[in-house]
């Protein structure tokens, strides 16, 4: 018995220093790298004086916060009404077809918004087929009748929340199944209704995991370059752009995205105050759920036509469009040109998910080995990226590292003769960083999440058997959380390949990528054209969305 408590001792002994040291010195430059983006904005922002805020100020900034605005009020909306009355029936009723609509209600989560917006300005448009035929059938001219402007505020908004909604619906899902029956039938014995209970019980209690999917379809809208872009809705995630490339101004794109940072930012901590207050004891077992009402046959023909029209509108019928205008697209997806677009976009894709992930690996396991308030802040860190727009990040990439090259490249020059260039700035690299910043809150999520099955007495016989905190990683945690880092690699990997502000403004020159011919060819107006990298963009989407899929039909 001595012996093994001295093997177990000399085994911890072992397992403190060193592996640890490497781990915190790891997680904290990948924490400060997430921060870097944020600081360099606002020393940019500040250092560029008040003549461009304040021409800004009176020119632009207005418009832009308006639009941003009104577009983040109906898109919270939307995907309110639509996921939260989507889970809602799908849980709590019952009617034919509910089994399958459950399931392919995530579908439209494959989609990136602006390749969604591609499809429907190909029909609606004015030269499109729907405009064409009213006109056939009706004889009317371009200026005798009215119709919906899809290039608008309302149409920009439109496409995000069928792309976005599923974010509530999971959530809003998850939380409807796991209440159980006993307020439920409180308040039926108190003279409520069904509809009434589940408006004044139901629904509150799943409040906390609403709000947590409307804030992140929120935050994903201020993010969106693609679609508002291509709409020619001024947001900040366009000015951003516009100052940076078109004019030229790096001040007033820093001071833009600094606006545009405060406001993510506080979208931020709106969403963990709320997660982190807002909690409700269930009462009952959880097991004993509510019992889903059977509908009658008309409330059963809405109910379904409700969970599929989001689904016809948000993944069937785009994919039909692309399809159609693909076949009729001089593209051809096997020419050395469309092969060089897809290696480019695996490539950073698969570097970014690799790097990504092991950034997050190191983060996971340092605030396992030592949680404290070190290890969590250097976690929290980590997880303010995915608040923070690619566009803000971007451009908190791009005025340190730059300054860093031509400082560099002047000291060169005085010194040797030499000139150096641009090294960092606009090289692969620095946009795989981009990637791992935007990304890395999703990666660290989903390592947790498999890492909170590892008991913590298999680290405790792991260090009795004399294993380094390097080999416990090894020989201990990686094997069992494989599935989940290879989720986290493929959800990273979908991102990236997704990803369209961050890599027009950091590519390399002459790189170009899927996302980005998809762009170029969209604000030509060559849509047809647009569709092909669009449709393998949504092909590669798919992977991710089968596994929630999967998982959501297994209830």
């Amino acid at each position: 018995m001595s012996q093994i408590q001295h093997h177990a001792k000399t085994g911890k002994r072992r397992a403190k220093p060193g592996g640890s040291k490497v781990f915190s010195t790891v997680s904290w430059l990948v924490a400060l790298a997430c921060l870097l983006p944020m600081v360099a904005v606002l020393f940019a922002a500040l250092s560029g004086g008040t003549d461009t805020l304040t021409h800004l100020i009176s020119t632009v900034l207005p418009s832009y916060t308006l639009t941003t605005f009104v577009l983040v009020c109906l898109v919270a909306v939307g995907t309110f009404a639509v996921g939260v009355g989507a889970a809602w029936l799908v849980t709590m009723t019952r009617f034919p077809g509910v089994r399958f609509l459950e399931v392919v209600l995530v579908l439209p989560l494959a989609f990136p918004a602006y390749v969604l917006a591609y499809a429907y300005t190909f029909i609606l448009d004015h030269p499109g087929i729907v405009q064409t035929t009213l006109r056939d059938v009706t004889g009317w001219g371009p200026r005798d009748y009215w119709f919906p402007e899809i290039r608008s505020v309302p149409g920009a908004a439109l496409m995000l929340v069928l792309v976005l909604y599923p974010y509530v619906y999971l959530l809003a899902r998850a939380a409807f199944l796991q209440q159980s029956a006993g307020a439920f039938h409180a308040a039926r014995a108190l003279g409520n209704t069904f509809w009434q209970a589940f408006w004044r019980v139901s629904l509150p209690m799943a409040r906390p995991a609403i709000a947590t999917g409307v804030l992140l379809a929120i935050m994903e809208t201020i993010a969106d370059f693609g679609t508002v872009s291509y709409f020619g809705v001024q947001t900040f995630a366009t000015g951003i752009y516009t100052s940076w490339f078109s004019l030229g101004d790096r001040v007033g794109a820093a001071q833009l995205a600094l606006c545009l940072l405060g406001f993510a930012l506080t979208l931020s901590v709106l969403e963990r105050t709320t997660r982190g207050k807002a909690r409700y004891h269930q009462a009952g077992k959880q097991h004993n759920r509510v019992p889903p009402l059977d509908l009658s046959r008309g409330g059963a023909v809405i109910a379904w036509l409700a969970c599929a029209l989001p689904v016809l509108l948000g993944f069937l019928l785009p994919v039909i469009i692309l399809f159609n205008m693909g076949l009729s697209s001089e593209q051809d997806l096997l020419s050395r040109r469309y092969v060089r677009f897809l290696q480019n976009s695996v490539t950073l894709a698969g570097v970014a998910a690799l790097v990504t992930v092991c950034a997050a690996v190191s983060i996971g396991f340092y605030l396992r080995l030592r949680p404290g308030r070190l290890s969590a802040s250097a976690a929290y860190s980590a997880r303010l990226g995915y608040a923070v727009p690619g566009g803000v990040i971007a451009v908190g990439l791009m005025v340190p590292f730059a300054a860093f090259d031509n400082a560099l490249d002047a000291w060169m020059r005085a010194t040797f003769d030499v000139r150096t260039g641009l090294l960092v700035t606009g090289s692969i690299w620095l946009l795989v960083g981009a990637y791992m910043v935007r990304f890395l809150a999703a990666a660290l999520g989903a390592y947790e999440g498999g890492q909170s099955t590892v008991h913590s007495n298999m680290d405790a016989a792991a260090r009795s058997l004399g294993q380094t905190p390097m080999g416990m990683l090894r020989r201990v945690h990686l094997p069992i959380l494989t599935p989940s880092l290879m989720t986290a690699m493929l959800i990273v990997f979908v991102d990236v390949m997704k990803e369209l502000p961050a890599t027009l403004i950091m590519r390399p020159f002459n790189y170009d990528t899927l996302a980005v011919q998809a762009y170029r060819l969209a604000s030509d107006e060559r849509l047809e054209g647009a569709a092909v990298p669009s449709l393998v963009i949504l092909a590669v989407g798919l992977l991710p969305v089968i596994l929630i899929c999967r998982q959501v039909g297994r209830r």
